[in-house]
């Protein structure tokens, strides 16, 4: 991906870039440029990564309405964590309790698990939600 970031900076010269692994997103204040930009990206992934754009990821919105990337939803002065992302993350602690009463992984495992959703949490605007957690996590293991 890197000839990719090149293809971004050198020859669209886009000033506002970021991605990570296979996410990417754009930000300008200029609807038409974005849209304009949008072939040139789509013919170099087509033709020199052979990847493509998934057409219901692409989207062209205002920054005050957020940008959902990885996880979360990017607003202007602020971070959320997405829905979706919220249910899987108490999903799967609640599965890693049922496992531990099983005896399936130990209380470790469990902790190990609640330490790295409240450090993708830290990356938020989302107090309430890690104090639920532990909340959620210390109810689960005690009882």
């Amino acid at each position: 991906m890197n000839e990719f970031d090149q293809f971004m900076k050198q020859e669209l010269k886009v000033k506002y870039y970021a991605r990570y692994t296979d996410d990417f997103v754009v930000v300008a204040d200029n609807v038409e440029y974005l849209q304009e930009i949008l072939k040139p990206i789509s013919i170099f992934l087509d033709e020199k990564l052979r990847l493509s754009l998934h057409p219901d990821k692409v989207s062209i919105r205002s920054l005050h309405n957020g940008v959902d990337y990885l996880g979360y939803v990017v607003l202007p002065h602020y971070k959320l964590l997405r829905t979706k992302t919220k249910r899987r993350i108490y999903k799967g602690l609640r599965k890693r309790a049922v496992d531990y009463s099983d005896e399936v992984v130990s209380e470790t495992s469990v902790s190990q698990a609640l330490q790295s959703y409240l450090g993708a949490l830290s990356h938020a605007d989302a107090h309430s939600v890690s104090e639920d957690l532990k909340n959620l996590y210390w109810f689960l293991m005690k009882n």
